[in-house]
Protein backbone atom coordinates (compact mmCIF):
# COMPACT_ATOMS: atom_id res chain seq x y z
CA UNK A 1 0.00 0.00 0.00
CA UNK A 2 1.33 3.60 -1.23
CA UNK A 3 -0.18 5.42 2.11
CA UNK A 4 1.72 8.22 1.18
CA UNK A 5 0.01 8.54 -2.07
CA UNK A 6 -3.61 7.89 -0.35
CA UNK A 7 -2.56 10.70 2.42
CA UNK A 8 -1.61 13.36 -0.14
CA UNK A 9 -4.91 12.52 -2.34
CA UNK A 10 -7.18 12.62 0.79
CA UNK A 11 -5.88 16.36 0.55
CA UNK A 12 -8.35 16.73 -2.13
CA UNK A 13 -10.88 15.66 0.56
CA UNK A 14 -9.52 18.24 3.14
CA UNK A 15 -9.71 21.06 0.93
CA UNK A 16 -13.43 20.00 -0.44
CA UNK A 17 -13.84 19.84 3.60
CA UNK A 18 -13.51 23.67 4.24
CA UNK A 19 -14.47 24.66 0.64
CA UNK A 20 -18.28 22.77 1.15
CA UNK A 21 -18.69 24.66 4.53
CA UNK A 22 -17.76 27.96 3.66
CA UNK A 23 -17.86 28.42 -0.47
CA UNK A 24 -19.24 25.43 -2.48
CA UNK A 25 -23.13 25.06 -2.39
CA UNK A 26 -24.30 21.09 -2.28
CA UNK A 27 -26.09 21.72 -5.42
CA UNK A 28 -23.10 21.96 -7.26
CA UNK A 29 -20.55 20.07 -5.08
CA UNK A 30 -21.21 16.32 -7.01
CA UNK A 31 -19.33 18.17 -10.08
CA UNK A 32 -16.27 18.93 -7.89
CA UNK A 33 -16.11 15.66 -6.53
CA UNK A 34 -16.50 13.83 -9.82
CA UNK A 35 -13.32 16.20 -10.84
CA UNK A 36 -11.37 15.38 -7.93
CA UNK A 37 -12.28 11.89 -8.51
CA UNK A 38 -11.20 11.50 -12.14
CA UNK A 39 -7.71 13.18 -11.42
CA UNK A 40 -7.01 10.84 -8.60
CA UNK A 41 -7.93 7.83 -10.63
CA UNK A 42 -5.72 8.99 -12.67
CA UNK A 43 -2.81 9.12 -10.48
CA UNK A 44 -3.13 5.94 -8.53
CA UNK A 45 -3.59 4.33 -12.06
CA UNK A 46 0.10 6.11 -12.86
CA UNK A 47 1.48 5.45 -9.39
CA UNK A 48 0.34 2.59 -8.16
CA UNK A 49 1.27 -1.33 -9.79
CA UNK A 50 -1.45 -3.26 -7.95
CA UNK A 51 -4.27 -3.15 -6.12
CA UNK A 52 -5.43 0.03 -7.62
CA UNK A 53 -9.34 -0.45 -6.45
CA UNK A 54 -8.49 -0.33 -3.02
CA UNK A 55 -6.10 2.51 -2.97
CA UNK A 56 -8.85 3.98 -4.68
CA UNK A 57 -11.34 2.93 -1.62
CA UNK A 58 -8.97 3.90 1.21
CA UNK A 59 -8.54 7.33 -0.34
CA UNK A 60 -12.18 7.58 -0.06
CA UNK A 61 -12.60 6.53 3.04
CA UNK A 62 -9.68 9.07 4.27
CA UNK A 63 -11.72 12.20 2.18
CA UNK A 64 -14.45 11.22 4.66
CA UNK A 65 -12.36 11.74 7.99
CA UNK A 66 -11.43 14.97 6.17
CA UNK A 67 -14.98 15.92 5.16
CA UNK A 68 -16.65 14.78 8.26
CA UNK A 69 -14.64 15.86 10.43
CA UNK A 70 -14.60 19.46 9.17
CA UNK A 71 -18.62 19.47 8.94
CA UNK A 72 -18.83 18.88 12.41
CA UNK A 73 -16.33 21.02 13.72
CA UNK A 74 -17.52 23.99 11.32
CA UNK A 75 -20.80 22.63 12.38
CA UNK A 76 -22.73 26.35 12.59
CA UNK A 77 -21.00 27.82 9.02
CA UNK A 78 -22.48 24.56 7.79
CA UNK A 79 -25.44 24.60 8.33
CA UNK A 80 -25.77 28.64 7.88
CA UNK A 81 -24.96 27.83 3.88
CA UNK A 82 -27.13 24.20 4.05
CA UNK A 83 -30.46 24.82 4.39
CA UNK A 84 -31.48 22.03 2.43
CA UNK A 85 -29.45 19.83 5.04
CA UNK A 86 -30.46 21.57 8.10
CA UNK A 87 -33.85 20.62 7.23
CA UNK A 88 -33.44 16.88 7.03
CA UNK A 89 -31.53 16.97 9.92
CA UNK A 90 -34.76 18.19 11.96
CA UNK A 91 -36.44 15.42 11.45
CA UNK A 92 -33.78 12.63 12.63
CA UNK A 93 -34.44 11.30 16.04
CA UNK A 94 -30.16 11.87 16.81
CA UNK A 95 -28.36 15.20 17.28
CA UNK A 96 -27.22 16.49 14.36
CA UNK A 97 -23.34 16.54 14.49
CA UNK A 98 -24.06 12.58 15.94
CA UNK A 99 -25.79 11.86 12.74
CA UNK A 100 -22.73 13.53 10.60
CA UNK A 101 -20.43 11.01 12.42
CA UNK A 102 -22.66 8.18 11.58
CA UNK A 103 -23.41 8.95 8.36
CA UNK A 104 -20.40 10.34 6.92
CA UNK A 105 -17.85 7.16 7.28
CA UNK A 106 -20.78 5.20 5.44
CA UNK A 107 -20.68 8.01 2.46
CA UNK A 108 -16.87 7.49 2.75
CA UNK A 109 -17.11 4.14 1.90
CA UNK A 110 -19.67 4.36 -0.70
CA UNK A 111 -17.44 7.31 -2.62
CA UNK A 112 -14.37 4.91 -2.00
CA UNK A 113 -15.78 2.11 -3.53
CA UNK A 114 -16.77 4.58 -6.37
CA UNK A 115 -13.30 6.52 -6.71
CA UNK A 116 -11.78 2.66 -6.38
CA UNK A 117 -13.73 1.60 -9.52
CA UNK A 118 -12.51 4.74 -11.29
CA UNK A 119 -8.75 4.16 -10.92
CA UNK A 120 -9.11 0.15 -11.60
CA UNK A 121 -11.07 1.37 -14.77
CA UNK A 122 -8.17 4.08 -15.73
CA UNK A 123 -5.51 0.98 -14.84
CA UNK A 124 -7.12 -0.68 -17.87
CA UNK A 125 -6.39 1.91 -20.01
CA UNK A 126 -3.28 3.75 -18.67
CA UNK A 127 0.15 2.48 -18.07
CA UNK A 128 2.59 3.14 -14.86
CA UNK A 129 5.19 6.15 -15.29
CA UNK A 130 7.61 4.42 -12.48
Amino acid sequence: MNWKLIFGLSLFGLAMAIATVFVIPSNIEPIFWLIIFIICAVIIARQVPSRLFLHGLLVGIVNSIWVTGAHILFFDAYIAHHAKEAAMMQNSPMAPRVMMAVVGPCVGVISGLVLGLFAWIAGKFMRRTQ
